[in-house]
């Protein structure tokens, strides 16, 4: 099923080419094929996505070449967000507060 899309629109094909190159550039943590990497994706499916990544290109560098991760942070971010989200318009910063710190136990 999916060759014969990719037969009937190509530019998909090309779409799924670079999304796999760009998938073992982050998996590899390997910085060295990014600009060749952009100059392909800038005329094909994925120019905004690409321009995106060129706009803040320094930041998706030291993404790939540092070691550091701000993941568990954002996670935690994440989860305070949400628990505030469900406890909207309920009982109030008391119950709100009882939930937060029964969520981190």
């Amino acid at each position: 099923m999916v060759a014969a899309i990719e037969a009937k629109v190509p530019e998909l094909a090309t779409a799924a080419v670079l999304l796999d190159r760009f998938q073992r550039m982050v998996r590899k943590r390997s910085v060295e094929h990014l600009a060749e990497w952009l100059e392909a994706a800038a005329t094909s499916p994925l120019a905004s996505f690409a321009r995106g990544i060129k706009a803040d290109e320094a930041a998706v560098t030291a993404a790939l070449n540092e070691p550091w991760s701000n993941g568990r942070t954002e996670g935690q971010i994440n989860r305070l967000k949400m628990l505030k989200r469900h406890m909207y318009g309920r009982a109030g910063l008391v119950l709100l507060k009882a939930r937060l710190i029964g969520a981190v136990s």
